[in-house]
């Protein structure tokens, strides 16, 4: 990460000060600050086009066609895809639906997820269950917060129909083996969904090394606008789907009482799409590549490392998930024995001015396994300092002094 200090300058939100202290904004696991370059392509967007996609033939029409198409290509690009295997979405929970929703499913079949997942990777699959007959099961986590790979094997058998695993746990921050479960799943006759929520944002990924069928991820966390994500579909299982959501665009040709789909990714893509989350998705993914993925990871893997040191030179904090950098992504979640996560995000922000999450992280599931309530997140990125850290630290002391821990 060359010249940190002319990178943050690219972030309106970080020249923010409170009571003279300036914003850490420790909170990207939930949502990344958007850089002006963003900012600045969705507003000329709007100011010198704003005409819809796909319908028109006038000048204006054809222009945000060729920005939103060639938004589809600079990101399928990103992560080793084909224009027609990226389908736009809301976001990572959207694609997600639109799998356990789209799937042609014959009752019996059986889905197998983990305790780790984000909710958005759990629910649409109980859903599932109840409406389709479908059989799900999960793999268990080991204390060390790795994903117990051997017991998710055993649950696999020849009516599996589906494995739905996150990249990265959003909690433990845990980078789960994704090829490994690619050759279970395949070996099985089984398709693989990927949660990428956490991980595209984070490291460099191509779909086709990951081998995965699917793979979702959320614009707005990698600097992205809000309201927009990607669903990849690996070409030819699609047919495995039904569009679950129907209306114009998605179709070739319309009767009264019969349609012919699209091809892809349209039929996927009803109604009018969000151009200009499409086109602000793309600039993002053009500021991450000018940066470099690797070196993003690189930076990321040295502020977890000071994070976790922080944490375990302090008495009466937990941490969890993998201690070692090279396992895990660019978060940390722990607790304080005897204060509630809620305190303690508060105070930080009361303290320094220092922003991070507290609460079940939408997976509530997976801290009753780690015996916790709940817990305190701080999450990195590109733009995040070894300084911001010592403040971070600085701010737990005092937490730690004014409560008698």
């Amino acid at each position: 990460m060359k010249d940190l200090s002319k990178l943050r300058e690219d972030f309106p939100v970080l020249s923010r000060r409170r009571n003279g202290k300036p914003l850490i904004y420790f909170d990207n696991a939930a949502t990344t600050l958007k850089p002006r370059q963003v900012i600045d392509a969705v507003k000329s967007y709007y100011e010198n086009c704003s005409a819809n996609v796909h319908r028109g033939v006038y000048e204006l029409s054809q222009e945000a066609t060729d920005l939103y198409e060639d938004s589809r290509s600079r990101i399928a690009d990103f992560i080793g895809c084909k224009s027609n295997e990226l389908v736009f979405v809301r976001n990572t929970t959207e694609g997600i639906n639109l799998v356990a929703y789209g799937i042609k499913w014959i009752p019996g079949d059986e889905v197998i997820s983990t305790v780790m997942e984000h909710h958005s990777n759990m629910i649409p699959w109980q859903i599932a269950s109840k409406r389709f007959g479908v059989e799900l099961k999960y793999a268990g986590v080991k204390q060390d917060g790795q994903l117990d790979l051997d017991e998710l094997e055993q649950l696999v058998t020849d009516r599996t129909r589906l494995i739905a695993v996150c990249h990265v746990s959003n909690v433990l921050g845990t980078i789960n083996d994704v090829k490994r479960i690619a050759r279970i799943a395949h070996d099985h006759g089984a398709l693989l969904l990927v949660d990428a929520a956490q991980s595209v944002p984070h490291m460099p990924i191509n779909v086709k090394e990951l081998d995965c069928d699917f793979l979702a991820f959320s614009g707005h966390k990698l600097l992205g606008p809000t309201g927009i994500g990607c669903l990849y579909i690996r070409e030819g299982v699609e047919e495995e789907l039904e569009p679950p959501f129907g209306g114009g665009e998605m179709i070739s040709h319309v009767e009264l009482y019969s349609y012919r789909l699209n091809d892809m990714p349209w039929r996927f893509e009803p109604g009018t799409p969000n151009i200009a989350g499409a086109i602000g998705l793309a600039t993002a993914v053009d500021y991450l590549k000018s940066i470099g993925m690797e070196s993003i990871r690189e930076h990321e893997k040295q502020l977890t490392a000071r994070a976790i040191e922080i944490l375990k030179e302090l008495d009466g904090i937990e941490v969890y998930g993998p201690t070692d950098p090279e396992k895990r992504c660019g978060l940390v979640a722990f607790n304080l024995k005897g204060v509630s996560g809620e305190l303690i995000a508060a105070l930080l922000d009361e303290f320094e001015n220092i922003a991070v999450r507290s609460g079940f992280h939408c997976a509530q599931p997976l801290h009753k396994v780690f015996g916790a309530q709940s817990s305190v997140r701080a999450s990195f990125y590109l733009y995040n300092t070894l300084d911001e850290l010592e403040v971070f630290k600085r701010g737990l002391e005092r937490i730690k002094n004014e409560l008698g821990k």
